[in-house]
């Protein structure tokens, strides 16, 4: 419609520039981007001055991603209105949409000029500051950008320009970042300083800061005490406190004789001062009839901490810890954030005192008398939350950990009981509130995992598991906005190999921007490898367009934090969009996403080059920044109470070993990708490009027709680092339950995958050669190794990676696994492998493809020779394989499918129906999650062995 009334307009008025934007607009939006360049060009060369369509044109340059033409269409409407203040403002803009700083400097003393604003005079200032950040000479910055800065700034200063708080805190970052501290402190503390009000004492923190950084640490004890006697629950001003007053300890420091300690007042520079001032903060709230503060209970610790740190005896003058833990337990208990504020100080106790401490505390709860389940339970929700508090504190310190295998079952019956019964103070929650008692669900489901891991199969561990699983459906039901329930939950049925019930799952988390990076692995992990190929795109897509639209986004922020004059925000800004960027997850998600595109649709070299030519792919040019890549996973987000020295925690090198596997198998991906598009571009020459488009513009200087027209010299290269890769790998990681998810990389190196696909790679080269030299090299070195080379490659896809897939679904079928239980302890494996296998195929496919294409002009020659005889052979194995691996997928729907959950063998499972409910409902999830895979699979292998049938060598 929109198109529609523009087309009417323009032919009552042609030259309407407006109109044709709008139309352009409707033409970008209904995806007709050539038209809508075209038309959009044909605009902006006219060079438009009204405001109306320079806003359209500058809607649809962002639609475009194309920020860049807009500097260019506000630089002309400037020549043409010189004084015009909102088209220099919108030029600044525009130039800070790309980072241009230096023009942004240039652009903002224009403006300055025409109209002088302090606001336009410093963002000219602001971008030399950015200049300096960017600059790749850090001795530029501090040489030239940022004392320029500061002397512009210093100008005003003595002009008495300075209006807004905005200006000193652009001021006081110049400062900082040229080390000037001193300078700074005079400005914090001088009449600048009486600027800075919008942030609660914002002053007093400048000044810890600049004090420590000058280690003034007088001045710094003094400011801290000063604050916590104004405010004694600022736990940051206790750390300032104890640093500084440890700093003076180690010093020697000692106090003038006569006159004030410091600048800030009295010093305390001795522990004994130290130990009476935290007591009088404990006496002053011990008197107070309001609420009691914990800052002075915790500061007690802290100071005990340090003292042991440093090995000094003055730490006994504070008492004991285990008894001011318990004190503070019997007055915080009944706060969610008691088990955070003593977890910290745990390491003060003896590993002897862990029973006697959490008795003690167990006896301070006041519980009912013991019911018909033999378990005492609370009256009131204070009550449930510091038996809670209790158990947490026993699971940290291990003491669940070392129950007997029947101690952690009756372990998991009290946290039960205590679960349903806490379910009746949450009658009157709503669905989006949390229920008092989730956190016993969630442990007693974490000591199931406990059983899980720890019995093994002597146990039957799958219906360990089921009950997990089905505890875990019943907290859901019972609080279905429990994040952490879900996360735990998308965790089992992940490691179960049931993708399908995942998607709900982690859509339900609604997770909200950055979270798209930071636990969006957790979605995207696991779904290809589990055989949900279609959910394995839409999660690719879903976390790419979070991605895409950051760069965008974030050059709002930064324009939006120019016109309010929030500059310490904007290198902040900059900094979020880099470490996007950078993001380890995004490079994997745009990597994956192109190879399950190839995967999924091209079966033949011809439709591998017109998909590798729509993903405009590069393969020369390695687009990933490998040095400067981020992990930006958050490995910490499942909630955990497990002691540091248990094997389930995450230890440092836990997380950088994860890394480097992550990156080694992104290097590895990554390469298999640009090798599909070079071999994608053998043999075909450049054609004539297309038409002008903002795809084809950008991609233009990068390669020709989008990769397409390769050269076999830019295979070698590429092909030597896929070697040297999958060399690197040598030693096969455990991580914790609670840990980062395995790569695939391990199973691709151990069934030989990896090795196929490389040796397959190779052979286009050959072919290639062969080819270039004619029908007269035929009995060339090139021809034998062809010969040499396609049935050892068919051998390794027959014995490394399909007989590893296949020998799962044998032992999968030939053990007479009749129930979802057992079957879910293969399936995982099954689903996997066979992914691995299918992806192995596709790229012998590829090659074999291309080598047919290549070599079909010799066909006579080869007949002759009775080359042919051996491809038939390797084609035949080919077949075979695949006709095997269907055979045992239709084998595994059918048993499936004609499973009836009612005859399941349930022994060892609750007896309580509500209980084998929740069990059966997840039992029922994992059953559809496993026919799902078993489909899309068997799909796309019978796909497979189709195009295989038609393969003519």
């Amino acid at each position: 419609m929109a198109i529609q009334q523009a087309e009417k307009l323009l032919k009552k008025h042609r030259d309407l520039h407006c109109a044709k934007v709008l139309k352009a607009i409707g033409l970008q939006r209904t995806g007709k981007q050539d038209e809508a360049f075209t038309l959009a060009q044909e605009v902006a060369g006219l060079e438009p001055t009204d405001d109306n369509s320079l806003q359209a044109l500058t809607i649809l340059y962002r639609e475009m991603h194309r920020p860049e033409l807009v500097t260019k269409l506000y630089e002309a409407a400037v020549r043409k209105v010189p004084t015009s203040e909102e088209y220099h403002s919108h030029l600044f803009m525009a130039y800070a949409r790309v980072g241009e700083y230096k023009k942004m400097q240039q652009a903002g003393m224009a403006l300055y000029k025409i109209v002088p604003k302090n606001p336009y005079y410093f963002w000219s200032v602001m971008s030399l500051v950015m200049q300096a950040i960017s600059a790749q000479d850090e001795k530029l910055s501090h040489t030239m950008f940022l004392p320029l800065a500061e002397r512009m700034v210093e100008k005003m200063v003595k002009e008495e320009k300075i209006e807004a708080e905005a200006e000193v805190q652009l001021y006081f970052m110049i400062l900082e970042r040229l080390g000037k501290y001193a300078e700074a402190l005079e400005v914090v503390r001088g009449q600048l300083g009486e600027k800075l009000t919008s942030e609660l004492q914002s002053r007093e923190n400048k000044c810890m800061f600049l004090y420590g950084r000058l280690e003034q640490w007088p001045e710094c004890n003094a400011l801290s005490r000063k604050l916590l006697l104004k405010n004694p629950d600022d736990w940051q001003f206790y750390l300032s406190y104890f640093d500084s007053l440890f700093n003076l300890i180690d010093q020697s420091w000692t106090p003038p004789e006569e006159g004030n300690h410091s600048a800030e007042g009295e010093v305390h520079c001795s522990v004994a001062q130290a130990i009476g001032f935290v007591e009088e903060r404990l006496a002053s709230e011990e008197v107070k009839e309001t609420r009691p503060l914990r800052g002075p209970y915790l500061a007690r610790l802290e100071l005990i901490s340090r003292l042991r740190q440093r090995g000094s005896p003055d730490e006994q003058q504070l008492g004991e810890p285990l008894e001011l833990m318990f004190q503070y337990f019997v007055k915080f208990g009944d706060k969610p954030c008691c088990f955070t504020d003593l977890k910290v100080f745990l390491h003060l106790l003896s590993p002897d005192h862990y029973v006697q401490f959490v008795n003690r505390l167990t006896e301070a709860v006041p519980l009912g008398p013991v019911g018909e389940d033999g378990v005492a339970l609370p009256g009131d929700t204070r009550a449930l939350q510091r038996h809670l508090g209790a158990a947490q504190l026993s699971r940290c310190l291990g003491l669940q950990h070392a129950l007997s295998t029947d101690g952690k079952l009756a372990l998991i019956h009290e946290l039960r009981a205590h679960y349903r019964h806490g379910l009746q103070f949450g009658t009157s929650c709503l669905k989006t509130e949390l229920q008092f008692s989730d956190m016993y669900c969630l442990m007693a489901a974490h000591v199931y995992i406990d059983l899980w891991i720890e019995t093994g199969e002597l146990r039957d561990p799958a219906h360990v598991l089921w009950q997990c699983l089905g505890l875990l459906e019943e907290g859901l039901a019972h609080s279905p906005s429990n994040a952490q329930i879900k996360l735990l939950l998308l965790l089992l049925f992940c490691r179960l190999g049931a993708f399908e019930p995942v998607v709900d799952l982690y859509s339900s988390l609604d997770a909200k921007h950055v979270q798209h990076d930071t636990i969006g692995y957790l979605l995207t992990r696991y779904a290809e490898s589990l055989g949900q190929f279609a959910a394995a795109s839409q999660a690719c897509n879903f976390s790419l367009r979070f991605f895409h639209s950051n760069q965008k986004d974030t050059s709002e922020y930064i324009i939006q934090a120019y016109k309010y004059g929030a500059f310490e925000k904007i290198p902040e800004f900059i900094a979020f969009r880099n470490r996007l960027n950078n993001s380890l997850h995004f490079a994997q998600v745009r990597t994956e996403r192109m190879l399950l595109d190839l995967y999924l649709d091209a079966d033949i070299s011809s439709t591998l080059e017109e998909s590798v030519k729509n993903m405009s792919l590069c393969p020369e040019e390695d687009d990933i920044p490998w040095d400067s890549l981020r992990d930006n996973r958050d490995l910490d987000v499942f909630v955990s109470w497990n002691p540091k020295v248990q094997y389930s925690i995450l230890s440092k090198e836990h997380r950088q070993l994860s890394l480097e596997e992550e990156s080694l198998w992104l290097r590895l991906r990554s390469l298999t990708l640009r090798l599909a598009g070079c071999l994608s571009g053998l043999c075909h020459s450049p054609q004539a490009p297309p038409p002008a488009t903002p795809h084809a513009q950008r991609n233009a200087e990068k390669s020709a027709e989008n990769g397409v027209a390769s050269k076999p010299a830019d295979m070698q290269p590429l092909l030597g680092q896929l070697e040297r890769t999958r060399c690197w790998f040598t030693l096969l990681q455990q991580y914790p339950f609670l840990g980062p998810p395995p790569t695939r990389l391990p199973q691709a190196l151990a069934n030989g995958s990896c090795q196929c696909q490389l040796v397959a790679l190779q052979l286009p080269l050959h072919v290639q050669e062969l080819e270039t030299s004619g029908l007269g090299t035929l009995e060339s070195q090139h021809a034998p190794f062809i010969q040499e080379q396609v049935q050892p490659c068919v051998n390794l896809l027959l014995k490394c990676c399909a007989g590893f897939a296949l020998d799962v679904l044998h032992r999968a079928t030939r053990k007479g696994i009749s129930d979802i239980q057992n079957r879910s302890l293969y399936l995982p494996c099954v689903n996997t492998s066979l992914d691995v296998l299918n992806q192995t195929v596709c790229v012998v496919l590829w090659v074999s493809s291309h080598c047919s294409g290549t070599l079909r002009p010799l066909k006579s020659s080869l007949q002759k020779k009775k080359k042919k005889k051996k491809e038939t052979r390797a084609i035949a194995g080919l077949q075979t394989l695949l006709s095997q691996a269907v055979e045992q997928i239709q084998d595994q729907e059918s048993s499936l499918t004609a499973l009836k959950l009612e005859a399941l063998s349930l022994e060892g499972l609750p007896q309580a129906e509500d209980e084998r409910t929740f069990i059966k409902a997840a039992m029922d999830k994992v059953q559809s999650s496993y026919l799902r895979s078993l489909q899309e699979v068997g799909d796309l292998l019978r796909k497979r062995a189709d195009t295989l049938k038609s393969l003519k060598i």
